[in-house]
């Protein structure tokens, strides 16, 4: 304790230009005020009091929010984001940013009760609107072409491969494996770049997730699962999207991270400097946005998508994906609600190959 005061004791003290002793300057002086410390209870220690120029600060602050809001936009910016404030349904509110779901309710309850909005200032009396979040909305308004332009360019860099690789490389790609794993399955689909299914099967695992967990009896059915595939540029594996925070499915997050794993480590090679990876992991939730199978936080069941697909392949001159007539005998009656599974790691293979290569041309 002793030890302590004299330390501080000679901080305050110490020199002409110490710590707390500032040098002859053109900056205001301030007031000393004692400032006790929390190890010796008793000590004080002088310290220059920042009061006023904290105040000074917070005052400007202040100011700038409670600037008013008509203020900050020219006359034809406030008659741009008043008409459509004024005229837009709850659909096209909800294209603006921060008026999604609640916020756009009440804008069209207000103009309904109180009639159009007649200044910008007017708006922050809407529930849930206060002056930042009114100024973000306002900013978007005037600015919507560039948030559209964002996105797509976010979409156009291929960012649902992992890991990233050159879209030069992916662009290339003649062909390409999908690789989708189940609970007791591995599913595949061999497609090319005219999306023309080339492959498309399945094949059951005996081992996964049946009893204790043997990792040789694992790789033995992956091995023997490999032994089947073709040839291709790139094999993509599609990438679970089960949270590790969902306790219920914590077995099946690592039995498809296992198997995952072992995928990536047999069929990766050596490979030359400067090539790609083999081997690549596809979101699975961007899979699901592609086809609009996200509803909530899920992804859907794609079977019906994939039928529409097959009939058609059959029927029309210019099909979205092509099927060999033996495959779609093979597998006609593989999605319906009766069969097993309802095929789901056919499906999810299929509409993954057939999403890598639409996304490329994005």
């Amino acid at each position: 304790m002793w030890v302590a005061k004299r330390l501080l004791s000679s901080i305050v003290l110490k020199g002409h230009y110490s710590l707390l002793c500032r040098p002859p300057s053109s900056l205001r002086e301030y007031e000393l005020r004692f400032l006790h410390c929390t190890f010796c209870r008793n000590s004080r220690i002088m310290v220059s009091a920042f009061d006023n120029l904290n105040a000074s600060i917070s005052s400007e602050l202040s100011q700038e929010i409670n600037k008013p809001l008509d203020s900050c936009y020219t006359t034809v910016q406030r008659a741009v984001i008043l008409q459509l404030l004024n005229t837009a349904t709850e659909s096209e509110l909800a294209q603006v940013k921060l008026l999604r779901g609640r916020k756009a309710v009440n804008i069209i309850d207000y103009r309904t009760r109180h009639g159009p909005f007649n200044s910008l200032e007017s708006v922050i009396n809407v529930p849930l609107l206060k002056h930042k979040s009114a100024v973000i909305v306002f900013d978007s308004i005037l600015k919507p072409a560039e948030r559209k332009e964002r996105k797509k360019g976010k979409a156009h860099l291929a960012k649902f491969i992992r890991p990233e690789v050159d879209r030069a490389f992916l662009e290339d790609a003649s062909s390409i494996v999908s690789i989708v794993c189940g609970t007791n399955n591995i599913a595949w689909t061999h497609m090319d770049r005219a999306k023309t299914v080339l492959d498309w099967q399945q094949a059951e695992c005996k081992s996964f997730m049946k009893g204790t967990y043997m990792a040789s009896d694992y790789l033995n059915d992956i091995s023997t699962v490999l032994s089947s595939f073709p040839a291709a540029d790139f094999f993509v594996v599609e990438k679970p999207s089960i949270s590790p925070q969902n306790t219920s499915l914590y077995p099946v997050m690592v039995h498809l991270r296992t198997v995952e794993a072992m995928l990536f480590a047999l069929l990766s090679l050596a490979r030359e400097p400067g090539s790609p990876p083999k081997v690549l992991n596809m979101l699975r939730t961007a899979i699901g946005r592609h086809f609009d199978l996200i509803v909530g936080d899920c992804r859907t069941s794609g079977a019906d998508t994939v039928r529409k697909m097959m009939t058609d392949s059959v029927i029309k001159q210019d099909p979205r994906v092509l099927f060999p007539h033996d495959l779609v005998l093979k597998h006609r009656n593989s999605f319906q609600m009766s069969s097993r599974n309802r095929g789901e790691e056919l499906c999810d293979a299929l509409l993954q190959a057939v999403a890598f290569f639409e996304l490329l041309q994005e």
